[in-house]
């Protein structure tokens, strides 16, 4: 189901996005992981538009960068600059070019591993001119070869069921996916122990090369400890805390562990969202592992394990769920417009909504996530609060599950399987 040999082969949605927008934009900063494909959507780029392609991981080419960026950027455009973070000072020649001949779109197209934010020299060179776009592990849609557009139809269409028909993806069909994840590399090996050896040195590489390159670490050992506590608490509110306590650390030095993992794409806080709805929401982040692919390799958390029906199984299945329907519906986002703020609703009475995504003209769709086969009347507990509290700026509430029915419930409330995702 999900090996493939070949990234070329998958039609990313990323791409038609970037090169729409190289219209109006003249500087594209395509910033994620390692290893997730953002060179060969350079080359893509590339192939569609020409241009001149610069790989600053090869050292004569950084060695050019780094002695006269000016001359090296000063050619033919588009110009398409490969982890650009190696040779900061090239951003500064960017803006003296784009001062020099006018900022038309197009002209530079950048790609890096780490947040642009995140880097010493590169904060404010570009200001106003650079537009990040976040290149993500593949969505399931993207390997099924297929277009959902769920996000703007729940917009569009509110208390609308999309698609029709029962889902045919079974408990082992979701688990398979999960743990597999996203990441073109890993998918490509069949081998449960290959891929795994994958993952591990994923992780590795990351926290040895990105991570350190960011600045020097106090306690570089703890790293590796703090990312699996952080996998621990994935799909829940991050607790700096109770890591440092349980890991004998100080409170900053986790806490300071935290961003720099973020600022290479391990993971993400997702912000609490309505702050200012009632006084009694709550404003702690949630944490989640980028990769649900990672975030099983990290926990040791097989499909055999996760097939279990015990209670410790049942709880691990049902973090892993959120952090993958999540990702699933955060990629899909990262693709459209007018998205003006996402995160997570909980207030301090009980009520929790995993993800809410809202407008830019205030209209919001919120989605609760079960590992279960369906959803009761609980499920949607804290969907209808939140309905009550917005009004007719809710749009649609949905409780994502595991089983194989979509059905309408109640006024803009409805449950559909997790395979909606990736369904056209």
């Amino acid at each position: 189901m999900y090996l493939f040999e070949n990234q070329n082969q998958l039609d990313r949605k990323i791409l038609s996005v970037a090169l729409d927008r190289m219209r109006e934009e003249p500087v594209i900063l395509l910033q994620g992981p390692r290893s997730v494909g953002k060179s060969t959507l350079l080359r893509q780029i590339a192939g569609r538009m020409g241009g001149t392609l610069i790989d600053l991981d090869d050292l004569p080419t950084r060695q050019a960068a780094l002695n006269d960026p000016s001359l090296l950027i000063d050619v033919p455009g588009p110009v398409l600059i490969d982890e650009y973070r190696h040779a900061p000072d090239v951003l500064s020649a960017i803006k003296a070019l784009l001062n020099e001949k006018g900022a038309a779109g197009g002209q530079f197209v950048l790609a890096g591993s780490a947040r642009h934010e995140s880097l010493p020299k590169a904060a404010e060179a570009l200001t106003g001119r650079l537009h990040p776009m976040q290149v993500l592990p593949f969505s399931q849609a993207e390997l099924a070869a297929t277009r959902s557009r769920l996000i703007p139809a729940l917009f569009d269409t509110p208390g609308i069921v999309p698609g029709g028909g029962l889902s045919a993806s079974t408990r082992e069909d979701y688990i398979a996916r999960i743990v597999a994840g996203g990441f073109p590399l890993a998918l490509a090996r069949a081998a449960p122990a290959s891929r795994a050896r994958w993952f591990d040195d994923y992780v590795r590489a990351t926290l040895a090369k990105d991570v350190a390159a960011l600045g020097k670490l106090r306690q570089a050992q703890a790293l590796p400890r703090v990312l699996t506590a952080l996998a621990g608490q994935t799909a829940q509110i991050m607790n700096v805390s109770h890591i440092a306590q349980r890991l004998q650390l100080e409170n900053g030095l986790v806490a300071g562990y935290v961003h720099l993992l973020e600022a290479v794409f391990l993971i993400r806080t997702l912000p609490a969202w309505g702050k200012t709805l009632t006084a009694r929401s709550a404003a702690s982040p949630k944490v989640h592992v980028l990769d649900s692919g990672v975030v099983a390799r990290l926990l040791r958390l097989s499909p055999e394990k996760l097939l279990r029906r015990d209670a410790a199984g049942l709880t691990e299945l049902g973090h892993l769920v959120e952090t993958f329907a999540v990702g699933e519906l955060l990629k899909e986002a990262a693709c459209l417009d007018d998205i003006a703020e996402i995160g997570h609703w909980r207030t301090h009475d009980g009520h929790e909504v995993d993800l809410v995504i809202e407008r830019g003209d205030g209209a919001v769709i919120a989605f609760e996530i079960k590992a279960g086969t369906g959803a009761n009347a609980a499920a949607f507990h804290s969907l209808a609060r939140l309905r009550e509290l917005l009004g007719t700026a809710f749009q649609a509430g949905v409780v994502l599950h595991m089983g194989t029915r979509a059905h309408h419930y109640d006024d803009r409330l409805m449950a559909l399987p997790l395979d909606r995702l990736w369904q056209s």
